[in-house]
């Protein structure tokens, strides 16, 4: 597409914007997010297909920063889209996955850092459409699917891309010192090595700016209007040229066009002053230790990369993701897991396994999870999920430190749900629901999800004591639902 037709296109989409309307009130777009608490990332595209390597050479870092890391050429990148042809990509699989496994909404890369675009966009050759042979509108297909399933539906877009004209990569990294004012800027990476530099902080092109800005607009409002989103996941606003106040304006043009939008907090970071805008919070590959005071998501993978690569099989164990998931709804946010399909469009076996796994717990025990709030303590125990429970390199050699004393709350109305992070072959005991903690608040009920035991409990005055069913109701991590008198 030439300058000229990318630049009338532009024009056509600014007459016709609709007049600015204000975003509906915070509660009411995030109700369905709060209730939802768990959902599938799905990081795929051009960077599937080397699947981290590239010449016959292992790439260690991030699969789907494969063009950065290797430092690939963009004539050489491109040629990518001839070999992109995912004959095993079927969307409504893809949905099934994440619904068999409790998920409720999904997001999906309809732009990375590469710029390639999953979707079919009139602004841009770039994508899935008309660069490769698979001719199909992958978004489509799964919002489609995701609308047939009761799934939300959401779409990432990067703000940082290496393929746009009006780029440039940052051949003068070199000059940037180590935690200088341009590497704050940059927001929380301040790295020094040099492909982070040269690609992290892509540079725009003098008097470029807001051609860019149009671009970006112009395809996020073919995303709302095509696609119909709940959420848009935005990445990549740490670049030195984009401001908070850029994040901002962008976020009340979108919200302009769909009042209902829910964003996450990278499009409008202010790091020096440590503000966003936006309406939520994204710990990536971490939990934090006590929670956070607004509403947050942990982003994590299943293995260490998010796009896929071939040769990473540093899995998490189907229980580390479950206890993880425990301690994150425990802790007021949302869990958002990824999945990083293969060149052929299916997912890898080690995350279907684990899918099936979570979604078996998720049957037991969902309870805990939907709808459900912080209690006056997220948890009872003396272990919590230190890093090396979900950043490490050898995950495998995991140990688990937990007993049946490590417990994690969440409460519904009159219902507090107790995981047990371990099991006990003697009595179950809740320190937090003794007549000493809850003297105004008798117990009426208690039982264990999935087990149709009668179980045998007594509130004594230092602790509630259960005695756990003869036969576990899943494999990992016990919940138990006290109803308390009204």
């Amino acid at each position: 597409m030439s300058r000229l037709l990318a630049a009338i296109l532009m024009i056509l989409f600014f007459i016709q914007c609709s007049e600015i309307k204000e975003p509906l009130p915070a509660n009411q777009r995030m109700e369905w997010w709060d209730n939802a608490r768990f959902g599938m990332f799905i990081h795929w595209g051009l960077y599937s297909i080397p699947g981290g390597i590239w010449n016959n050479k292992k790439i260690e870092e991030l699969g789907e920063w494969i063009m950065a890391y290797a430092d690939i050429l963009g004539e050489d990148y491109e040629k990518l889209a001839a070999q992109f042809n995912p004959e095993k990509f079927d969307a409504r699989q893809w949905v099934r996955f994440a619904k068999d496994a409790g998920m409720k909404y999904i997001i999906i890369t309809t732009k990375h850092h590469d710029g390639f675009c999953l979707f079919d966009s009139k602004y841009t050759e770039w994508d899935v459409v008309d660069a490769t042979p698979f001719n199909r509108d992958i978004v489509k297909e799964l919002k489609e699917e995701c609308e047939k399933a009761g799934i939300k539906f959401g779409v990432y877009y990067s703000i940082l891309e290496w393929h746009h004209p009006a780029m440039e990569l940052n051949t003068n990294y070199k000059d940037l010192e180590p935690f200088s004012d341009q590497a704050i800027e940059g927001g929380p990476f301040t790295h020094i090595d040099s492909t982070w530099r040269k690609y992290g902080n892509v540079k725009m092109k003098e008097g470029r700016k807001e051609e860019y800005i149009s671009y970006m607009k112009a395809q996020l409002k073919e995303l709302i209007e095509k696609y119909d989103p709940a959420i848009i996941w935005f990445d990549g606003g740490w670049v030195h040229w984009w401001t908070p106040q850029d994040g901002k304006e962008l976020l009340d043009y979108l919200w302009s066009l769909k009042p209902s939008l829910i964003f996450n907090n990278r499009a409008g970071e202010d790091f020096k002053n440590d503000t966003w805008y936006g309406d939520y919070g994204t710990p990536e590959q971490s939990i934090p230790l006590d929670g956070l005071d607004y509403r947050w998501e942990s982003c994590m993978t299943m293995n260490s990369t998010w796009g896929y690569k071939s040769y990473d099989h540093n899995w998490k164990s189907s229980r580390l993701l479950i206890t993880q998931l425990v301690d994150i709804i425990a802790k007021g946010g949302n869990f958002l897991l990824n999945v990083g399909p293969q060149p052929d469009g299916s997912f890898p076996n080690e995350s279907v396994g684990r899918l099936k796994e979570i979604g078996n717990w998720m049957d037991v025990n969902g309870e805990y999870v939907y709808g459900s709030k912080m209690w006056k303590r997220w948890k009872e125990g003396n272990q919590s999920m230190e890093e090396e429970l979900y950043d490490t390199t050898e995950v495998d050699a995991v140990h688990f430190p937990f007993t049946a004393e490590d417990i994690r709350f969440t409460t519904k109305g009159n219902i507090v749900y107790a995981a047990f992070l371990d099991w006990s072959t003697e009595d179950f005991k809740i320190v937090s629901m003794g007549k000493e903690k809850l003297p105004e608040r008798n117990i009426s009920e208690v039982e264990m999800l999935g087990s149709d035991e009668k179980l045998t409990w007594a509130q004594e005055d230092e602790f509630l004591k259960i005695t756990p069913p003869k036969e576990k109701p899943c494999k990992y991590v016990y919940v138990v639902k006290v109803l308390l008198e009204k």
